[in-house]
Parts: C-alpha cells; sequence; structure tokens
C-alpha cells in the first residue's frame, strides 16, 4: 500500500468517530443552493474513495440533499422554511446525521444546520376590525390593551413599532411581554367628553425591523361611555406563581381581590381574563368571576410550556363600568415524569426495518451497524440518560456524541453459524427516583456467496438395466448450499467429455433445477458396460461458486440376444454333415459351436436334440455341443438322418435358436471334423441375381428346360404312380409376385403362379370335378381348407404332390433317393426337396411357424393343362423363423441346389419310407 495512504488510516484511526459540523444558510434559499461539502471538513482527503449517506433518523429527506461523493450538502426540494420548521423558537437549527465510509471504516459525522430568519413574512392583526370601550371619566393615561399582532419572523424582523393615526386623544404605546412577543397598549392622552363626541376611529398600523420594513394595519373602533366615577383596583399590577407540573387538576394557583370603594352595582367586581389570554391557557386555568379564584383545571406539562401569562380583568356592574388588569405570571417547575426514549436507526438505504438491522457477514470488526440517540423531555439530571447494550459480545455502543452512540461489530460474523442476534439497549436517567427505558433490536447478519455447494455423496453408483427407452429416470444427485437466495440456488449441468466418440451429452441429461438424470438413448450391455457422468453443482451468487460429484451408471445385462451357431455355418438354417459308414461308436462327428452376446448367465449355453434321431445314433453333449455316434452306419450308406438341434442359454426368460442338421452316410469320411457340407458358391451368387436376368435366363433355356421336365415327369410317374405323389417343376411363363410359405424348417417363397397349384381342400384324389367341395377356389373355401389342414398337422403342399394327387397328410418325396436310371442331363438346375423339409408333425411346434400364403384361383383347369403352358419358374426364397428376441432383418435368399454326389448311395425304397 502507498505510505502516504497508511498515514493518512493512521491519522483516521487516531480521531474520534463522531464530528460535528456546523452550517448557517437564509431560508427560502432555491432548491439546489449548496450550503458546504463535508469532505473538506474531513482529516483525511481521499476524493474518489469516500461515501456519504444520510441517516434513516432524519425522515425528511427532501429538506436537505447529501451527494454520497463528496457530502455536498444542498438543499431539497422542499425547501426551508424556518417559520415551518421551528415556529417563532429565537434559534432555529435542523441537526441530522451523515455516515462517510472510507475502506470499510465507517464515521458519523453531526451536522447542525443554522437556518437563519430573512423578513419574508409581515406583521397582521388577529381582526381588521377592533372595538374598544373607554369611560368619558377615565383619567389621561389610561391604557386601553389592543389585540396581539403577529409576525412570524423572529429578531429584528418581528414586530418593532406600532402607530395610530393622528388624533388628539389617544396614543399608542409598545410592550415587551414575558414571552418575548410584542405588543401595544392605547393611551389616553386627554379627557374625554362623551357628549361632545362619543366615539373615535383609529388606523393602528404595526411595523417589523425587516429591511425593507413590512407592517400591518386594522381599525380600531373606541367607544365613549358614560362616567363611573371608581375603578376596580389590584393590589399588585402582576403575580408570578410558581406551580409544580405534577400538580392535580383542582389545586389552587391564587386568590385574587380587586376593590372597588364604590356602592352597588358600580362597586360589585365581576373578573374574567383578558382577551390576550390564549385559548390553551384558558382550557388549563379557570378564574371564578365572582371570588377571583385561580385554580388549575387539566394537567399541566413542563416539557410542552413551561411559562404562562394571564391577564385578569376586573370590572365593576355599574351603569358605565370600570376595569382593572392584573397580570398573572404562572411557572411551572420540572419533575422526572418522563422515561428516556431510545431511537435506533439503521444506515440509510440499507435494507431494513422496524427494529431490524442489516449488516453483511462479510464486515470488518468494529463496523457500524446503527445508530442509537437516547433522549428525555426533563430537564437537568432528569433529562440525563445513560445508555447500555446487553445480548452479545459480538456487538458493543460506543459514544458518538452528547446522548447517540453507535453499535458496532467487535467480531467477525457467520450467518451459517449465527444469522440473527437480538440485542437489547438499556437507557436509564439520572432523575430520582430514575427512570428506565429497555428496546429490544434484531441484528440480522446478510449473506455473502461463501459456501460453495456441496453433494450428498462424493460418487453416486446406479444400475441401469439396458434396453431402457429413451427419457428414462436414472437418478438424482443432490447438492446442498447454506447461503441464502442467488447465493444458494443450485443449478446442476453435465459436464461435457467423450464416449465412444460422441458427447456425452448425447447419452443422459440433467435437469438444471432438480438434478435428475435421464437416459437420451437406449443402452446396450453388448455395447457399453459402464458410462461415467461428471455432475457440476453451482450456485448463482457472485462470484459463483462450484462442485462436481462422479456418477457411475452400470448397465445391468438382460437377456436380449439369442444364441448364434457360429460353427458350422447354417445356410437357411440347415447344415448337412457327411458322416462316413466306417465311423466307429462312440466317436466324435462335429462340433456345434455357438455363442451369445449376453454376459453371465444369459451366456451359459445348453445343447440338445429336440428330437432324438432314429435308433440313438447321434447325441450331443449339453455343456460342450459335441456330437458322438451311437449307433452302427455300416448297413446306412446313402441314409439321410434329420435332426433338430437348439441352443438355449441359461436367462429368464431363457433364448434359444433351432437349426436342422441332416446326417448323410457317405462311403468315404472326410479328412477332418471341420469338413462339413457348406452350399456351392453358385448358390451364394444366386442371391445377387435380380428378377430381370433370371427371366431373361429363363426364357433363353426354356426348351431345353420343358424337354427335361416331360422326360422327368414321365420318368417319376411310371416309378412311383402308386404312391400318389412326385416332384414335378413349375411353369411359369411370366414372373408373378412371391408367396411365403413354409417348408421344412424354414420359410419359401415361391412364384405367385406357383401358388396356384395349392389347393384349399384335399379330397385324396388326383383330380375333381369343378362343382364338388374339392374345387370350391372362393375365399371361404381356401380359408376352411386352410384351416383344416392346419389342425390336421399339414400346412403346405408342394406343387408335385398337387399334380400327381395326393392325400390330407401326403408330403414331399424324399430328396435321398437317386434314379437308377440316371439322367443324361446331371447338371440341369432341377431341385425338388427332400423329405426333410416337411414340417414337423409335432402340433405343439407349430407356434414359430407362419402359415402358407394360399391365392384366390379365377377358375379350375386340369392340372397337367397347367404344367404343361407354363415356363418352369423354381426361384424359392426361404425367410428365416421368427425369434423370441430381437428379430434380424429378414433377406431373402435362394434355394441351395446341391449336384447329386457321385459317390452318393441311395438305398431301397421302403426302407427310406420307414425312417422317414
Amino acid at each position: 500500500m502507498n505510505p502516504l495512504r497508511l498515514l493518512a488510516v493512521a491519522c483516521l484511526l487516531a480521531l474520534s468517530r463522531c464530528k460535528t459540523v456546523r452550517y448557517r444558510t437564509d431560508e427560502e434559499g432555491a432548491p439546489g443552493t449548496v450550503i458546504g461539502t463535508l469532505a473538506d471538513e474531513m482529516p483525511v482527503k481521499a476524493p474518489g474513495e469516500m461515501s456519504f449517506r444520510l441517516m434513516r433518523q432524519f425522515s425528511n429527506s427532501s429538506l436537505v440533499k447529501v451527494r454520497e461523493e463528496d457530502g455536498q450538502l444542498s438543499i431539497g426540494e422542499a425547501g426551508l422554511d424556518r417559520e415551518r420548521l421551528c415556529g417563532q423558537a429565537p434559534q432555529c437549527v435542523l441537526a441530522f446525521d451523515v455516515v462517510s465510509c472510507w475502506r470499510e471504516r465507517y464515521r458519523l459525522v453531526h451536522v447542525e444546520l443554522e437556518v437563519r430568519d430573512i423578513n419574508d413574512n409581515a406583521p397582521r392583526f388577529p381582526r381588521a376590525q377592533m372595538a374598544l370601550e373607554v369611560s368619558e371619566s377615565a383619567a389621561p393615561g389610561t391604557r386601553l390593551p389592543l389585540e396581539v399582532a403577529v409576525d412570524e419572523d423572529v429578531g429584528s424582523n418581528s414586530i418593532q413599532s406600532f402607530q395610530v393615526s393622528l388624533n388628539s386623544h389617544f396614543g399608542v404605546e409598545a410592550q415587551t411581554r414575558a414571552d418575548g412577543a410584542r405588543c401595544a397598549d392605547l393611551v389616553l392622552l386627554q379627557e374625554l367628553d362623551r357628549e361632545r363626541q362619543p366615539s373615535y376611529t383609529l388606523e393602528l398600523v404595526a411595523k417589523d425591523g425587516g429591511s425593507p420594513a413590512r407592517s400591518g394595519t386594522a381599525t380600531v373602533h373606541v367607544r365613549v361611555l358614560d362616567a363611573n366615577d371608581n375603578s376596580p383596583a389590584f393590589a399588585q399590577g402582576s403575580v408570578t406563581v410558581e406551580l409544580p407540573e405534577d400538580a392535580p387538576p383542582g389545586s389552587l394557583l391564587l386568590d385574587l381581590d380587586a376593590a372597588d370603594p364604590d356602592e352597588g352595582p358600580n362597586g360589585e367586581v365581576v373578573y374574567a381574563f383578558g382577551s390576550q389570554v390564549p385559548t390553551e391557557a384558558r382550557r388549563l386555568f379557570r378564574l371564578d368571576p365572582r371570588s377571583g379564584r385561580l385554580t388549575l383545571e387539566a394537567a399541566v406539562d413542563y416539557e410542552r410550556t413551561r411559562t404562562y401569562e394571564l391577564d385578569v380583568r376586573a370590572q365593576d356592574r355599574g351603569a358605565s363600568p370600570r376595569t382593572a388588569t392584573c397580570t398573572v405570571i404562572v411557572r411551572l417547575t420540572d419533575v422526572n415524569d418522563n422515561a428516556p426514549r431510545i431511537s435506533i436507526s439503521a444506515l440509510r438505504g440499507a435494507a431494513s426495518a422496524a427494529g431490524v438491522a442489516y449488516v453483511s457477514e462479510a464486515a470488518a470488526t468494529e463496523s457500524f451497524v446503527a445508530l442509537v440517540s437516547a433522549t428525555d423531555r426533563d430537564s437537568g439530571a432528569n433529562g440525563q440518560v445513560r445508555c447500555s447494550l446487553r445480548g452479545h459480545d459480538h456487538f458493543t455502543l460506543q459514544r458518538a456524541y452528547e446522548d447517540s452512540y453507535m453499535i458496532v461489530t467487535t467480531a467477525a460474523l457467520d450467518r451459517e453459524r449465527i444469522p440473527e442476534y437480538n440485542l437489547t439497549v438499556v437507557a436509564e436517567d439520572l432523575g430520582s427516583p430514575p427512570f428506565k427505558t429497555v428496546r429490544q433490536y434484531t441484528v440480522r447478519v446478510s449473506d455473502e456467496n461463501d459456501n460453495a455447494p456441496l453433494f450428498a455423496k462424493p460418487l453416486y453408483e446406479v444400475a441401469v438395466p439396458e434396453n431402457n427407452p429413451p427419457g428414462a429416470y436414472i437418478t438424482t444427485v443432490v447438492a446442498r448450499d447454506p447461503d441464502l437466495g442467488h447465493n444458494g440456488k443450485v443449478t446442476y449441468r453435465l459436464l461435457e467429455t467423450q464416449v465412444m466418440g460422441a458427447p456425452i451429452s448425447t447419452y443422459v441429461s440433467v435437469d438444471p433445477a432438480t438434478g435428475a438424470i435421464y437416459a437420451l438413448r437406449t443402452f446396450n450391455y453388448e455395447i457399453l458396460k459402464q458410462l461415467d457422468l461428471r455432475i457440476q453443482a453451482t450456485d448463482g451468487g457472485s462470484p459463483q461458486l462450484s462442485s462436481s460429484t462422479l456418477v457411475k451408471v452400470r448397465m445391468v445385462d438382460q437377456n436380449d440376444n439369442p444364441p448364434v451357431i457360429i460353427h458350422p455355418v447354417l445356410t437357411n438354417g440347415t447344415v448337412e454333415i457327411g458322416v462316413s459308414s466306417k465311423t466307429s461308436r462312440d466317436s466324435l462327428v462335429a462340433q456345434i459351436k455357438a455363442r451369445d452376446a449376453d454376459d453371465g448367465a444369459n451366456a451359459e449355453l445348453t445343447f440338445a436334440f429336440l428330437e432324438e434321431p432314429q435308433q440313438d445314433l447321434f447325441t450331443i453333449n449339453p455343456s460342450t455341443g459335441d456330437i458322438v455316434l451311437r449307433g452302427d452306419l455300416s448297413e446306412e450308406l446313402g441314409q439321410l438322418f434329420k435332426v433338430i438341434l437348439t441352443v438355449t442359454d441359461n436367462g429368464r426368460p431363457p433364448l434359444a435358436t433351432t437349426a436342422t442338421v441332416n446326417f448323410l452316410v457317405t462311403a468315404t469320411a472326410p479328412s477332418s471334423i471341420q469338413e462339413i457340407a457348406k452350399p456351392s458358391s453358385w448358390e451364394g451368387k444366386a442371391l445377387q441375381w435380380d428378377i430381370p436376368l433370371i427371366v431373361i435366363i429363363v426364357l433363353a433355356g426354356s426348351c431345353t428346360l420343358l424337354l427335361v421336365a416331360i422326360i422327368t415327369i414321365a420318368t417319376t410317374c411310371n416309378r412311383r404312380k402308386k404312391e400318389g405323389f412326385a416332384a414335378a417343376p413349375s411353369y411359369s411363363k411370366e414372373p408373378a409376385p412371391p408367396v411365403a410359405i413354409w417348408k421344412g424348417h424354414s420359410f419359401n417363397t415361391i412364384s405367385g403362379r406357383e401358388a396356384e397349384k395349392f389347393s384349399g381342400k384335399d379330397s385324396g384324389k388326383g383330380d375333381s370335378d369343378f362343382n364338388d367341395s374339392d374345387s370350391d377356389i372362393s375365399g371361404d373355401a381356401l380359408k376352411k381348407d386352410l384351416i383344416t389342414h392346419m389342425q390336421n398337422g399339414l400346412w403346405a403342399c408342394t406343387a408335385e404332390c398337387k399334380i400327381l394327387g395326393h392325400s390330407d397328410r401326403c408330403w414331399s418325396p424324399s430328396c435321398g433317393r437317386a434314379n437308377p436310371h440316371p439322367s443324361p442331363h446331371p447338371s440341369a438346375p432341377l431341385s425338388t426337396f427332400c423329405k426333410s423339409t416337411s414340417l414337423p408333425r409335432d402340433p405343439l411346434r407349430r407356434d414359430n411357424f407362419y402359415q402358407a400364403q394360399l391365392p384366390k384361383t379365377v377358375g379350375l383347369q386340369s392340372v397337367y393343362e397347367k404344367v404343361l403352358h407354363r415356363d418352369f419358374d423354381r426361384t424359392i426364397t426361404l425367410l428365416s423363423p421368427p425369434r423370441p428376441a430381437r428379430l434380424p432383418d429378414l433377406q431373402e435368399i435362394g434355394v441351395p441346389l446341391y449336384p447329386a454326389p457321385s459317390t452318393r448311395y441311395l438305398g431301397p425304397q421302403t426302407d427310406t419310407a420307414e425312417k422317414v
């Protein structure tokens, strides 16, 4: 700090804490007139660093204004009217207090402003017309009291002289009353003669001593009365009486007696107050008109009026009554009948209420809090007051001036520990007995932003199940701030960070008012297992304070992923495994490997066969998925064994995946277990063919395909005409919308024209009449037949079966049989469905399969006619069955076409039929 400033501070502290400054100004000054500057009166001049504030104690701030920067005093908008402020008091002093602040140090300045009188009021009489009566026998020098003229100015500006219009009988003489007021008496200069002049009209003028002088006039009418020789006479012309202010009403002050030597009515004296006795005195004192006893009518107050002057007039009752006057002066003596009064004023402009002061908890020691003023209306020792402060050691009283004290702090304050102090101010006078006044005063500590928000826990840990909906509630963090108002209003926000390359604000949101945390997206345990959030709580103070906490959101795994078979690779949910007929018992045939994206028990897998292979040839290890041969295959060369494999997890509820495993008994075993039948490269490419390309290929080779179809149908009918079903291709000249049907282990999509081959109702014959029930092609008949087939376990039938005739329980012919006469075109793309593609006959396992969609037909034609007039269009798409968990997008894939191995052996027909 600058050494000069240190010296200035030391000088300021060395001075007293209160300074009295006196100024003078004339009344009726223009608003804004500068009276003086308080900064010039300060011992340390630090412009720009000091401030001045008027105390709340001075209620009428419109009289005097104080400029805050330098304490310049100026006349307010209301102006200064000495007569309105002080009345007839000889001296008018306006006192008020100003607090100066310099670097958190408060200093009290007591200002006494004397308002000087100017001659702004003219004298005036109570009435413009005054009536007097005087006896013609009145001796020269007789005084006739006139009504008192009033001039609101004081001093030399008040009434100084009186004049009466020129005449030969009356003059005027000014008098000074005991209370300092000037009055006039009309003086008789020479004897009167009523018969010569019964009345007089005089002009009375009252002048003040101002410059220029002002005057007031009144007209005096004097009526001359008939003579009464003797006037009543008092023993003394003036009497003084002392009366204690606590004298009870009815007390006798004086017994007046005026003597009149006349007899009869002219000697009977009546007493009355003179015209100059004010109304207030007439209310307090009573004069008996017959006896002249002066008594106290009501209680008097020394602190209100200390002296009363009473003019008593004694008048006889003669025809021309004569009067005499006597002045009675009543002086009151003080008694200790008033308790001290306490006035406590807070710093003007501070947020305060009646009986309450506010001080900042950041206030320095010995900071000014409030001004205590103690007054007593009594005089002498009865009016001397001493004050004390009780209640708390954090505050004390320091004398400011005379009977004024300052409440100042003695220690540092902490609102969060003690927000309010109840103080007791005791004022006691020095009278006997003394009077005491007790005043309760409250000091409230105003809040400062000195506390940061504090979280209930430094670390929050919460578990949220995955697959939650967006907007799901996660948890609520709570931070408390002991400060008040904006300093204690807490708002929450999420501190930004990156999670998997994205802002964390895209994952969760925080309610800024409540601290509630909500999810903005669905969480996936398999992708994100834990999310760490940093929440910041900030108060509304200035400067703002903040703190943060860590919220760890742990995702709880749900069983939402079914098992996936990863080895061997499935094709349309089916895999074909070659098994050598020479494989010995208890040999490992294949290994099924699956995985589950879930965790814990949800990922524990169990392998099983839904249908045990015939003769218990194959078993699977529930834990490892190893398939072991349990039977003898030496006699099963060329046979195909189908089983339904299911892989189930241990979740609640469990999810399962089902696949069809076809075991093909071969003459030569593969080199290793991993050599499992896979789809040909031609099949994989079929997925990428579009319909126009397929149509072009079909049209280009239609002649060749038609020839192959005729030869195949003829050969098949010749060999299996007794079995009632055969496989035959469908012909279509133009593509139609595909129809999804269930065949075997999955959905197949066939062309719309091929779907027309399906019959809504089966009669068990190869043909039917147009009008019988078998030929009903209406929508209702199709629905009834479809329901009947579903109830019988038959959901769909192949086109070949329809062409060659079928029964209610027929299925596709086995694809495991080989033609004993090889076709001359073995590589032709002709495929039929084998017996393994049929629906399971167990009605309990139909829930996961969809019904066949059978379109209506417009007419009934011959089955053979349909075949001959349709091009071969065998494009079939398989759709995966629905799964109980998440449904992946179903994609259409083509039916795999396998070329018949040259070494494959097919057994007799009867044996194959028995193994189905």
